[in-house]
């Protein structure tokens, strides 16, 4: 396929299925397999006799149990189109030549079906016809009746689904009613031949496998309802419609069977469906049995064909799809018209038509149908592990007795017809491959785009006219079309006119529908389209929309007005709108076109946008109200308007830290450098002190030796030596080196808290040592906790816990512990009391968080302030002593940065205690 092609293959919207089929019809097609059991029957019962029964029994239970497997297997496969052959093709994913065979196998015997009908139907009316001496014209009848389900089905699917369904349930319910009648007749009645026939048949195998091979043709298409499950609303209740398919095959095939068997009991009635239905029925239907047969008969055949040719375009549109067939295939209409595969269907029955022998057309359709059934059920086997398949010993067992079935059959029927359905499906593989690879537009999905596109622009100017038109074309061909029968009539007395007036006013009806379908339903598709539309966007609207009559009352109402007024939508109608708007003036006429109004909503105020535009009409004028909530934009813009102050105050307090923090940063990088200038000359000085000091002991002991060899200096010596006071010097000169040696270890010291304080090297988080962050504090701290004439001296208590290296910011967390201790020794300063204390404990919990508590025995913090505490610029402290930042930004540090929590408990007069938690990892 060209690249083109492939890519508007997924850009345009022309291949999904609609889901536009209700359960209801979707069921009826499901319907189609039990009518057409009236043309199969009798041809059974010819041959076998009382035999038969021994056919149906086998092949009614392999239905059921077909049935149920489409079912499960259908509930994974609900947007897969065609049913059983497509769900096939999955089972057989792996080899694709098989799945092809099979799908393709399946969809032959459909479209077989066409052929057949066509015939029968031709055959019923050249009876009726030849009894009033009128020729019939048999070639035109059949091809009319293969191309009339076509016509129908070119138009859309719902078209052809609703006609379906408006014969097939009181067709149904005819055979029904003639299977429980016919039962009940042959059980109860008088006049009964007995339920139980006197002799049976001689049973015969071959007989039986010949015959099943057969009506397998019937019984195991009951499950045609899956082909719809794609395109269903409900695709569950569809599947759901199998069990009752399945149940209603035992008193139809079985039952009905059986009425065949004992009531059409006359040689003379040889394969006729006609003559063994009117045979049978006419114990208990009396006169009305040959309308009623005939009714039967031809609404199998009409509904057979109708099915034909919805569900094998399915098919051929799953398979390409699934890439199976040529992408051409998997076009779709928006209307659910499958225009390529439709073609394909047409062509392969016009070729089955073209063949003409309708035993051979059955036989040979019959064999890859039945080896498309062999292939389900052995699918099934092998894939019964990974899928929910009902009693799969039970169906491996089938499959072996269908080898055996189908090589009697294949005996039976005739070896030629037998390899030319088996040989069949490859030349629609080879009709497959011409279209892939012949470049002709139409083989193409983008010319199927165009025609879909074409037609639904393409409206007629004036449909009313088109419409009387075609009333009156129809009706005087019908008043013709009477005036030539009344007139032959008048010729010919029959008493077969009632039949053929069933048959004709059937294929009226489906004629009919026809002319419709490409006159006045594409309008009525269309309005209705329109009209789903518009409730699609009535229902689905966000806003509230009401319909409201010139004097305010409300007509309609939307969902979406129930969240506004709180009130049932249907109890909305007959009250007038200003009862949930008493501003609103009594007339529409006199209403804003656009305003804003309030709405009590459960306790709360609405504002609702209130907009209305008025529809003239005939005889009265129709309000339209439009209600959008604009609440939230309200009150946006409310804030909005208040929120300005508040920006320019958060804008300064955001500054304010901002200046704070840098100079925290600034003040950490000047501690740093500090340090580092002092660190240089106080190392320089405190590693000389050692050498100076064995100096001046090796000068001290050689003036003493001085002192001893040369007891007696002289004067001017003696005399500077009592002026220096030089047994002074010499005592305390050790003592001086001494005191600069330990004052010199104060300063590291000093200088080192101040590093630790600063940790300008640990910027980043790393895993510390928390005690050796608090005792650097302390010791910067350490000149406000000596006593002073105003105050004594400050005990510090330490409780440390065994701790690990804690994971945090070290320099920000020394910030926080700089700013706690600063404001607990300015409490215990004010508060002036005897013993002044600060406790400070530290442990884990858990193992999992850090604990740090800094209690003070001040006077407290009152509880109304305590709410307030790590605000921006909140301060008790008088004004030019605080910013009021340093409990903030120490809030912001451990909650923000760490993830932890800091918390201030206090009680008025008993002190503070500020607890700081802090994971152990970050």
């Amino acid at each position: 396929m060209p690249h083109s092609d492939s890519a508007t293959l997924h850009q345009l919207p022309f291949r999904d299925l609609p889901r536009s089929l209700s359960s209801w019809e979707t069921w009826a097609f499901g319907l189609t397999s039990h009518l057409a059991w009236t043309s199969v029957v009798p041809a059974v019962h010819a041959a076998l006799g009382t035999q038969a029964i021994f056919v149906w029994v086998p092949a009614v239970i392999v239905g059921m149990l077909l049935n149920y497997q489409m079912k499960h297997l259908g509930r994974n496969l609900v947007d897969v189109a065609g049913g059983t052959p497509n769900y096939t093709t999955q089972l057989w994913q792996r080899h694709p030549l098989i799945a092809r065979y099979a799908a393709i196998g399946y969809l032959l015997g459909w479209l077989s079906f066409l052929s057949v009908n066509a015939v029968v139907l031709t055959d019923i009316i050249k009876v009726n016809l030849e009894a009033l001496s009128i020729n019939c014209p048999e070639a035109i009848l059949k091809i009319s009746f293969i191309l009339l389900p076509f016509i129908v089905a070119f138009s859309g699917t719902r078209a052809l689904s609703i006609l379906h369904l408006f014969f097939a349930i009181p067709a149904f319910i005819l055979l029904f009613t003639f299977c429980l009648q016919g039962l009940g007749f042959l059980a109860f009645s008088s006049h009964s031949p007995g339920f139980f026939p006197s002799q049976w048949s001689s049973f015969s195998f071959i007989d039986c496998a010949k015959w099943f091979y057969f009506v397998s043709y019937t019984t195991y298409s009951c499950e045609t309802a899956t082909s719809f499950v794609a395109d269903s609303r409900d695709p569950h209740k569809t599947l759901s419609f199998l069990n009752i398919a399945a149940w209603l095959m035992p008193p139809v095939f079985v039952g009905g069977s059986w009425v065949i068997m004992r009531l059409a009991t006359s040689p003379d009635l040889s394969d006729n469906a006609f003559l063994n239905f009117v045979a049978a029925s006419t114990p208990f239907w009396g006169n009305f049995a040959p309308a009623i047969a005939t009714f039967l008969l031809a609404g199998s055949c009409l509904l057979g064909s109708a099915t034909t040719v919805s569900n094998s375009p399915r098919i051929i549109y799953q398979l390409a799809i699934d890439k199976h067939l040529a992408p051409v295939f998997s076009v779709v209409s928006r209307r659910g018209v499958f225009g390529s595969s439709l073609a394909l269907s047409l062509i392969l029955g016009m070729i089955y038509f073209i063949w003409g022998d309708v035993a051979h057309i059955v036989a040979a359709a019959n064999s890859a149908w039945f080896i498309s059934f062999m292939l389900l059920h052995l699918g099934l086997w092998r894939q019964r592990a990974k899928l929910d398949i009902v009693l799969p010993r039970l169906t491996l067992g089938i499959f072996f007795l269908e080898i055996v079935i189908l090589l009697v059959g294949a005996y039976a029927w005739g070896w030629k017809d037998f390899f030319t359905g088996l040989l069949a499906p490859f030349i629609v593989l080879a009709i497959d491959a011409l279209v892939r690879y012949i470049a002709i537009a139409i083989f193409r999905p983008s010319w199927w785009f165009k025609l879909y596109q074409l037609r639904r622009t393409n409206q007629f100017q004036d449909s009313v006219m088109l419409q009387v038109s075609i009333l009156i074309f129809l009706l005087c061909n019908a008043v013709l079309v009477g005036c030539l029968f009344g007139w032959q009539l008048n010729k010919v007395a029959t008493t077969n006119f009632g039949n053929l007036v069933v048959v004709l006013l059937m294929t009226v009806a489906f004629v009919g529908v026809a002319i419709a379908c490409w006159t006045s339903l594409p309008q009525v598709v269309a309005i209705a389209e329109a009209r789903e539309a518009a409730e699609h966007l009535f229902t689905v609207a966000q806003d509230g929309i009401l319909a409201v009559d010139d004097r305010g009352i409300i007509l309609q109402a939307n969902p979406a007005t129930e969240s506004f007024f709180s009130v049932n939508r249907l109890e909305l109608r007959g009250n007038h709108l200003n009862k949930w708007f008493p501003e609103l003036a009594y007339y529409p006429e006199q209403w804003t076109t656009r305003s804003e109004q309030t709405l009590l909503y459960k306790g709360h105020v609405r504002t609702l946008e209130f907009s209305i535009s008025d529809r003239p009409h005939q005889d009265f004028r129709e309000y339209v109200v439009i209600l959008h909530d604009i609440t939230e934009r309200k009150q946006a813009e409310e804030i909005l308007r208040h929120s300005e102050a508040q920006l320019k105050e958060e804008a300064k307090q955001l500054a304010s830290q901002l200046v704070q923090s840098e100079k925290m940063s600034s003040l950490g990088q000047l501690v740093a450098g500090v340090a580092h200038e002092i660190n240089n000359p106080v190392n320089f000085i405190h590693g000389n002190l050692t050498p100076a000091n064995e100096y001046i002991e090796d000068l001290l002991r050689l003036l003493q030796l001085y002192q001893q060899h040369y007891p007696d200096p002289v004067p001017e010596i003696q005399e500077e030596a009592e002026a220096i006071d030089l047994n002074f010097l010499m005592t305390d000169l050790p003592n001086l080196l001494t005191s600069m040696k330990v004052g010199a270890k104060r300063i590291t010291e000093i200088v080192l808290s101040l590093r630790n304080f600063s940790r300008l090297d640990e910027a980043e988080m790393k895993a510390v040592n928390i005690h050796q962050g608090i005792d650097s504090t302390l010791m910067i701290l350490e000149h406000r906790l000596k006593a002073t004439t105003n105050s004594p001296e400050i005990a510090v208590i330490k409780e440390y816990g065994n701790l690990p290296l804690i994971e945090c910011y070290a320099g920000q967390l020394n910030q926080v512990l700089m700013n706690i201790l600063v404001n607990a020794i300015d409490a215990l300063e004010e508060a002036k009391i005897n013993h002044p204390q600060i406790h400070i404990a530290t442990k884990v919990i858990e193992n999992k968080h850090l604990i740090i508590g800094i209690t003070d025995n001040g006077i407290g913090i009152p509880e109304n302030l305590q709410q307030r505490l790590f605000e921006p610029f909140f301060t008790t402290k008088p004004i030019g002593k605080g910013t009021g930042l340093g409990l903030s930004i120490s809030y912001q540090i451990i909650t923000e940065k760490h993830r932890g929590k800091i918390k201030c408990f206090s009680t008025p007069g008993n002190g503070t205690e500020f607890v700081i938690e802090i994971p152990l990892h970050q």
